[in-house]
């Protein structure tokens, strides 16, 4: 084109970065394509450093995250039984008190996260009242581990104890079991930190009538089988971590004949239908644990960048990666963004807590927003377009499509799974995290929904970490 054309038509321009330039051509209506480009690993040039000493070992990390995305391809989670967690899980004995994210001392934990342990303690009888739960907590009377260190996890504080009712999920293809709570419900809930006499009373309800019932029905029905139904539950609007509608229907529907002839009276089996019918995010511990239970047998593969769990506890965010075995890498964690309940606001939200992320970790929640566009607007993100949006960013960090979870609404395409460390530092992603958001006082409960981000800092201390495995050191 010469000189003379160019100067006489409209000109078309493409506009790399910045999106403000872009915006005024437009608004001048001039014709403009905006590329979304930002310099690799943010310009850090440690990193754009170290990804390029990386790139050396690709062969060898490809192979380790083939083997890694063929044992999460390959898992046969299945849904067996209900049991009091000190019966299944190892080690969690009398006065030792698990909880989400990395771990944390009791000086160091959130407002809803100290309250949560203070009812967790009253309810297991290792204190009368919650004023000397709390001395008993501070006073090192009480054991502190990470969820994740057996096992298991748990939404937001994520507080298992002994005489808590546990799912139990074990992956058939690798016999690993993995386990969590049920879940309570919405509002004034322990794993939001609420711990009065309503909560504790539901946990005995559940702990003394509807787990052992679930359990027998759970094995009248020979256990359930999770992948079938999770990928029922995405052609029909769900995402799995914020939105469960339909994966709580289709639960309750596969054991209803069950729960029917698991002995127990009428009024209870009302009850116990009725609060499973009540609860959309019933569903929500279930892929918790499932999630758990896919990703258990990838960790510790040599070489690999796939992330086997992210986590928060309210204070601290911690990742773990695959090649680098079970070690923590930790941030302070982010506030989430999101839409609160009437009366509440941000100045009331604690930051972000809860094993739920391991859901993002195995290509569902947030990563799977296209699914779900009706919950968009609840967890804050905008319009239908933006839960695209969040989607395509996250296939941006991951391998892989995982093709037995497909979105009907992005024609089929699986959803993005297998985070890869590198890829998050390259581009600057941080993975997004559908979430809810407890208030900051110990006692309140729920006070919103939104998402979260996990930070950068976790995934760069990662990379370091697994560099110097591999030998590749700047």
């Amino acid at each position: 084109m010469s000189i003379q054309n160019l100067l006489s038509g409209v000109p078309s321009v493409v506009n790399i970065g910045l999106s403000g330039f872009a915006a005024d051509l437009a608004a001048q209506g001039t014709p403009v394509v905006q590329v979304d480009w930002r310099p690799p690993a943010q310009g850090k040039k440690q990193f754009v450093d170290l990804l390029a000493l990386l790139s050396a070992f690709d062969a060898r990390i490809a192979k380790a995250n083939d083997e890694a995305l063929k044992r999460m391809l390959a898992a046969n989670p299945v849904l067996l039984d209900v049991r009091p967690a000190g019966e299944v899980i190892k080690g969690l004995g009398e006065r030792v008190l698990l909880h989400s994210g990395p771990p944390i001392a009791w000086e160091r934990m959130c407002g809803p996260m100290q309250g949560a342990v203070a009812g967790a303690i009253v309810f297991e009888g290792w204190a009368s009242d919650l004023d000397s739960a709390a001395a008993l907590a501070s006073s090192g009377g009480v054991q502190f581990h990470p969820n994740h260190h057996f096992d298991a996890v748990g939404p937001m504080t994520g507080i298992t104890t002994r005489s808590m009712p546990v799912m139990v999920v074990e992956n058939k293809t690798f016999r690993n079991r993995a386990y969590c709570m049920i879940n309570e419900g919405l509002g004034k809930v322990m794993r939001f930190g609420a711990n009065d006499g309503e909560v504790i009373a539901r946990l005995h309800w559940l702990a003394e009538s509807f787990g052992p019932a679930f359990g027998t029905a759970l094995r009248r029905a020979g256990g359930l089988e999770l992948a079938p139904l999770v990928s029922r539950g995405l052609a029909m609007g769900d995402e799995m971590h914020q939105r469960n509608v339909a994966c709580s229907a289709l639960t309750l529907r596969a054991l209803a004949p069950h729960l029917a002839k698991a002995g127990t009276s009428s009024d209870q089996l009302s009850k116990i239908l009725a609060f499973i019918a009540g609860n959309e995010q019933f569903f929500l511990n279930i892929g918790m644990v499932m999630g758990k239970s896919i990703m258990d047998p990838v960790r510790g593969i040599e070489d690999s960048s796939v992330v086997t769990a992210m986590c928060r506890n309210g204070t601290d965010f911690g990742v773990r990666v695959s090649g680098t075995g079970d070690q923590w890498f930790t941030a302070p964690v982010e506030m989430p963004q999101g839409l609160y309940f009437p009366g509440y606001s941000e100045k009331d939200a604690n930051p972000d807590m809860g094993d739920s992320a391991i859901m993002e970790t195995i290509g569902i929640g947030a990563f799977a927003m296209a699914t779900a566009p009706s919950v968009v607007g609840f967890v804050g993100a905008g319009s239908v377009k933006d839960a695209y949006a969040f989607t395509a960013a996250m296939s941006e960090i991951t391998l892989a499509k995982n093709p037995r979870w497909t979105m009907p609404s992005l024609d089929g395409q699986g959803v993005p799974t297998g985070i890869d460390v590198r890829r998050v530092v390259d581009t600057g992603i941080q993975p997004a995290i559908n979430t809810g958001i407890a208030h900051r006082k110990p006692g309140v409960g729920q006070v919103g929904a939104g998402v979260a981000r996990a930070p950068l800092a976790c995934f760069e201390q990662a990379l370091v970490a697994l560099a110097g495995r591999l030998g590749a050191k700047a």
